[in-house]
């Protein structure tokens, strides 16, 4: 399964600049676990794992536009 973007903005995989990323490839997540944030009209939106699961795949590097149901992450559910 895949988590997409719910909104257009800008992907940043940490809290703040050269803070640990939320999730890394490998990780245990659980529902409502924040992966990344996606900042929108100067506001940074949380998007939270919607399943448990194990991050298979980050498919967005750093700092990238992103669109609109565009793939993030890929999850293999628990």
């Amino acid at each position: 399964m895949f988590v997409k973007s719910p909104i257009v903005g800008t992907y940043y995989d940490a809290p703040s600049p050269g803070a640990p990323p939320f999730v890394k490839v490998g990780d245990r997540v659980t529902p409502g676990q924040v992966l990344c944030i996606i900042e929108s009209m100067k506001l940074m939106n949380e998007i939270e794992a919607e399943v448990a699961g194990t991050i298979a795949s980050k498919l967005v590097e750093n700092g990238r536009p992103v669109e609109y149901g565009e793939a993030l992450f890929g999850v293999q559910p628990a």
